[in-house]
This record gives structure tokens, C-alpha cells and sequence, in this order.
């Protein structure tokens, strides 16, 4: 029997350290970024308080951030620049309108040719930037058919985290575990040296999605498919028989509960004042604002005017109007800038404009417009219902600060797509064939970009995601103190000490289903990093090869598909389609199950184990 001696005082620090972040990166209430920032201060004033060095090793408070400069992270953020300049050059715009094309014609068969492509772009292109062109697409054919997109969206879905999983560059989660693996001197994989057990896998994972998923899943219908009271833009003319005559403009405000929300007060002709609290209101003039036919009637009687739109006042003959707007569903992408800013502070109005409706979020909470609203922070996957021109929300699907929702399938589209395209093709080229490394492959797609203009400094730099970058820096830095003090070695003898006498087989199965476990609770990237030392341990302990161990760590991070939460596109998921959390799980828990059984059957049988 083996025995299992305690960690080093330093060791049992880092794990205390990592079990609090994996318990915070949990908590919805503290954004990601909080808790990657406050790891690498714990970490850096800690060793500085207490230095380590023992074995030769000594691990300087410096050390934690590396990871800023760390091969894995050039690579993210040249890929997630790449990226956006296929979006902002409508790259894919021919993939969008062959697939719309063909929905219309056989649902079925159609349904296969989207997981299919899907998961093939995932390969190469970060998942994302696929769920936010399938998304609209998957809606719009679904208005226009007058069937609930419910059977479709999951699917979809779950098949760009299946194709994230069969190469290098698929996802940052397997650029962190190929990277940290390279560090600790194991040969670096290239692009697709585990392509085979993923395919394999994901064979059966297509006729899964394809064939049972969609009956699995219940009917659902968009959060904001109800109707709803659209906004009117309209002036109340102060009459000259008005209490409110020579009274202060906040006199007028609290006399309507304060839900008046006045834009301009034009004073005769020509003259607009500015809507001050301070400001005395006179007979005639004409204070803007924009709500609810009933509620603007209401607003004009209590404050003693009558109601204009226009030149006209409203009557039978003269409604209120609101041509050439329509009422869309927006959704808040994960790289947007709007994350974390409260919808008080959004000005979605003068910034983008946009009339705010309604909000929704996944937990199920789902209000109409009103003041308390304004202190929510938006997050990604929050869904907006707003109102605006039609030509507005046309531009507003070429920004990256949201995924119109509105049935509609059009697609940007630019001359500089081809040249997009042909740049992304140069990177994967160059990394697959071993021509240079792809942190450096795709620094230099993105300088190409650049130069071609097909993407500008301002949307390259609104690509770089602050909580991709931070959670990258903290969990190398939680895996560097992990190794260095001895931890991940404890942690492999503590695993090989609990599954003593048992097979290969069950370590290297019990290996990927602890990571598919937690992948689906915390982070997948600090999962991934965190258990990629340890898995190298154990096989050293074991003295069986390092690649299957390594492998399981990466394939198990990526069965991300049963909560909502274990991956961004999930959320996106969850609100365009109207989805309960049990959906989730009752479709991702048999395919996680089912890859997981025929991921460790194939690396068992690949590597002889």
C-alpha cells in the first residue's frame, strides 16, 4: 500500500487558494475578472510574505505574472482579433445564406448540414463568433415558418463545443492545456495530433444531436415573444389653463410619479431648453418625451396639456405614429463593452439608438421598463427588447456589443471578406504544417487584417476580452505555484493513492470525468491548466505515456454541456431560445456521459493502456 505523506506548508497554501477560486468563480454575483485579479494578488503577496525555495526551485512573486507574456495567451488574443475581423467583413456570410437557403427547403436534412458545419468552422475559429452567426439565422427560419426554434438552437450549439475539441486552436482551453503540457517538457501537439479520438467521438455525439436531442427538448418560445406596448415619441403642449403654469419642470415630474421622462422643452419656434429640474414652465411650451400611447394621455392630462405629434394634434384622425420602427430582441455578446455597465449608465438611447422595452435574464426574472432597472448590470446573454429604426438595428448587426434577434437572416457583407477569409486560412495553414508557431501565425493575420484595413485598431482592441486575458494570467499562475511547490505532485499521489490497484482504464476515465465534472461548474480554462500538471504526475507515477493523461484532461474540459453556465455560448443558448436550466441538463448529461465513455474507450485502446 502506498503512503501518502502531507504537502509542504506552501503547497497546501496554493490549494487553498484554488479551492476558494474555483468556489468563487461560481458565485454569478462576482464577475470573473474580479476573482482572476484577486488570485494573482493573494498569490504575489503571499510569496512575497513568505518566500519559497526549496529543490532547487524557487518561485519569485514575479513569476504570477508571466502569464501576460505566455505563448498560450498571444495566441488567444491574435486569434480572438482574427475573429472579429471575419465578423466585421461578413466572412461567413456564404456559410449564413447557403444554410438559410437550404432550411427552407428540408428542415431535416438541414438540421445535420448545421451541426456538421458548425462543429467543422469550431475547429478553427473560436465558438463564439459561430453561435452569433447560426443564431439569428436558426430564429429568422423560424419566424418565417411559424415553428419554435427550441429543436434547433442546442443542438447547434453543442456542436461548436464539439468542434472546439478536435484541434490546437479550437478553443483557448486547449491552447492552455497544449501550452502548459509544452512547459513541463512534454512535445507539443500539433493542430491535429488528437483530431482522430475527438472525430471518433464525435460521430456518435452528431447522430445524437441530430436525431434524439431535438425530441428531448420541450417546446420553448423566445423570453420576449409576447406582445408588448410600443414607445411613441410625442410633445405635450402646455395649455395656458394649466395648473402647472409657472411651476418648475420637477413639479410636473412628481406630479406623474416621476415616470416622465421629458427629452427636450422647445420654447416657441425655434427654441429648445434645456431640461433642467430648475426649468419654469410657460403656457405653450412643449416638453418632448417618448412612451406608451396610454401612458402619453395620462402624462398630457395630468399636467393640463394636449397631446402633438408633429405639427398635428392627436386625435381620431391624427394617431400617434412610430413608422419606419420595429421592435427587435437584442442580446449582450460576451465580448461586449456594455458587460458589467449598469443599463442606467448603457445610454443605449444616444449611443446606439435604442428604446429599451423590456430586459430578461436567464435566472427567469423578466421586466417591462422601469427605474429600478437602471441600477442592473448587463451581462452577457442578457436579452433586451427594444425599439428603433429599421436602418438603425441593420447597423447595429455589424457592431460587436450585441446579437440581433429580430427573424431577420440578412448578414453584413464587404468586399475585404475574401481577404478575411484567405488571412484566417493562412493562419491554420501556417500552424498546421508546422511553418511557425501559431501565437506567431496569428500575430501576424491580425497585423495583415490590419493593414488591409479589413478590421481597425478600435474593433481589434474591443476583441481583446479583459475576462479571457485575466482568467488565462491566473490560472498559469495557479498552475505554475500548483507545480513548483509540490502540489500537483501531492494531487497526482493523492489520486493514485485513492485509485490504487485499479486499471489504467478507471484512473484515466476517473481522470477526465473529475475534469468533465468541473467544467461545468467553474472555469474550463482554470480547470484545465489546474489539472494538466496533475495529470502529467500521474502518469509518471504510473509510468505510462503523458499524451493519453494530458488528453483527458483536455477533452474532459471540453464536455461543457451540462449547465448553462459551463460555457459562454450556453448562455447565449439559453436566452435567444427561451430555455429552462433543465433543459440543459436533460439533453448535455447524456452526451457528456456518452463522449466521456467513448473518449477514454478510444485513448485507452490508441495508447495501449
Amino acid at each position: 500500500m502506498l503512503e501518502l505523506a502531507l504537502p509542504n506548508s506552501h503547497a497546501l497554501g496554493v490549494m487553498i487558494v484554488i479551492i476558494g477560486a474555483l468556489v468563487l468563480f461560481t458565485r454569478e454575483s462576482i464577475p470573473l475578472q474580479t476573482t482572476s485579479l484577486l488570485v494573482i494578488v493573494v498569490l504575489t503577496v503571499g510569496f512575497t510574505l513568505f518566500p519559497y525555495s526549496a529543490n532547487g526551485v524557487t518561485l519569485a512573486p514575479s513569476d504570477f505574472f508571466l502569464g501576460f507574456g505566455h505563448k498560450a495567451l498571444e495566441a488567444v488574443c491574435g486569434l480572438m482579433s482574427v475573429r472579429q475581423g471575419l465578423i466585421r467583413t461578413g466572412a461567413l456570410e456564404p456559410v449564413g445564406r447557403v444554410l438559410a437557403t437550404m432550411w427552407r427547403r428540408g428542415p431535416v436534412l438541414s438540421l445535420l448540414m448545421t451541426i456538421l458545419l458548425t462543429a467543422v468552422l469550431s475547429a478553427f475559429i473560436n465558438n463564439t463568433p459561430i453561435v452569433v452567426l447560426m443564431l439569428p439565422i436558426l430564429i429568422g427560419v423560424a419566424v418565417r415558418t411559424g415553428e419554435s426554434p427550441s429543436g434547433t438552437l442546442i443542438p447547434m450549439g453543442f456542436a461548436s463545443i464539439l468542434g472546439g475539441m478536435a484541434t490546437t486552436i479550437g478553443t483557448s482551453t486547449n491552447l492552455l492545456v497544449v501550452n502548459v503540457a509544452n512547459d513541463m517538457g512534454m512535445d507539443a501537439f500539433s493542430m491535429f495530433d488528437f483530431l482522430g479520438p475527438a472525430a471518433i467521438a464525435g460521430f456518435f455525439a452528431v447522430i445524437y444531436l441530430w436525431l434524439i436531442a431535438p425530441k428531448m427538448i420541450p417546446e420553448r418560445q423566445p423570453p420576449m415573444s409576447g406582445s408588448v406596448s410600443r414607445l411613441y415619441t410625442a410633445q405635450i403642449r402646455m395649455n395656458k389653463d394649466s395648473p402647472l403654469i409657472g411651476r418648475r419642470l420637477a413639479t410636473a415630474i412628481l406630479r406623474t410619479g416621476d415616470a416622465l421622462k421629458v427629452e427636450t422643452v422647445q420654447r416657441g419656434k425655434g427654441a429648445f431648453i434645456n431640461p433642467l429640474p430648475d426649468v419654469v414652465l410657460r403656457a405653450g411650451d412643449r416638453i418632448t418625451t417618448a412612451d406608451t400611447q396610454t401612458n402619453l394621455r395620462e402624462y398630457a392630462r395630468l399636467l393640463g396639456g394636449t397631446l402633438f405629434s408633429g405639427d398635428q394634434a392627436v386625435d381620431a384622425e391624427h394617431p400617434l405614429s412610430a413608422e419606419g420602427e420595429q421592435i427587435a430582441e437584442v442580446v449582450i455578446t460576451p465580448g461586449s463593452r456594455l458587460n458589467g455597465v449598469r443599463i442606467g449608465n448603457a445610454r443605449l438611447r444616444s449611443r446606439y439608438g435604442l428604446r429599451l422595452l423590456a430586459f430578461n435574464r436567464f435566472e427567469g426574472s423578466q421586466e417591462r421598463k422601469s427605474p429600478g432597472l437602471d441600477e442592473v448590470q448587463l451581462r452577457s446573454g442578457d436579452v433586451l427588447l427594444v425599439q428603433s429604426t429599421v436602418d438603425n438595428l441593420r447597423e447595429l448587426k455589424e457592431t460587436a456589443d450585441f446579437l440581433v434577434l429580430d427573424g431577420s437572416i440578412q448578414l453584413p457583407s464587404t468586399r475585404k471578406a475574401p481577404i478575411a477569409m484567405a488571412t484566417m486560412l493562412g493562419v491554420v495553414a501556417m500552424a498546421a504544417l508546422d511553418i511557425m508557431p501559431i501565437e506567431i501565425s496569428a500575430i501576424l493575420g491580425f497585423m495583415v487584417l490590419i493593414l488591409t484595413r479589413c478590421l481597425n485598431w478600435k474593433d481589434a482592441m474591443g476583441a481583446l476580452s479583459t475576462q479571457v486575458i485575466l482568467i488565462i494570467v491566473a490560472s498559469l499562475a495557479m498552475g505554475a505555484a500548483l507545480l513548483k511547490t509540490g502540489g500537483a505532485d501531492y494531487l497526482a499521489r493523492l489520486f493514485v493513492y485513492v485509485t490504487f490497484g485499479a486499471p489504467p482504464t478507471v484512473v484515466l476515465g476517473g481522470l477526465m470525468l473529475m475534469m468533465g465534472i468541473l467544467t461545468n461548474i467553474v472555469s474550463n480554462n482554470a480547470a484545465a491548466v489546474i489539472g494538466t500538471p496533475i495529470a502529467i504526475g500521474i502518469a509518471q507515477r504510473l509510468g505510462l505515456p503523458l499524451e493519453p493523461f494530458v488528453l483527458a484532461v483536455l477533452f474532459g474540459a471540453n464536455l461543457s454541456f451540462a449547465t448553462p453556465m459551463a460555457y459562454q455560448t450556453n448562455i447565449l443558448l439559453m436566452n435567444a431560445g427561451g430555455y429552462k436550466f433543465g433543459d440543459f441538463v436533460k439533453v448535455g448529461v447524456p452526451l457528456s456521459i456518452g463522449l466521456w465513455l467513448i473518449l477514454t474507450t478510444v485513448l485507452v485502446w490508441a495508447y495501449g493502456l
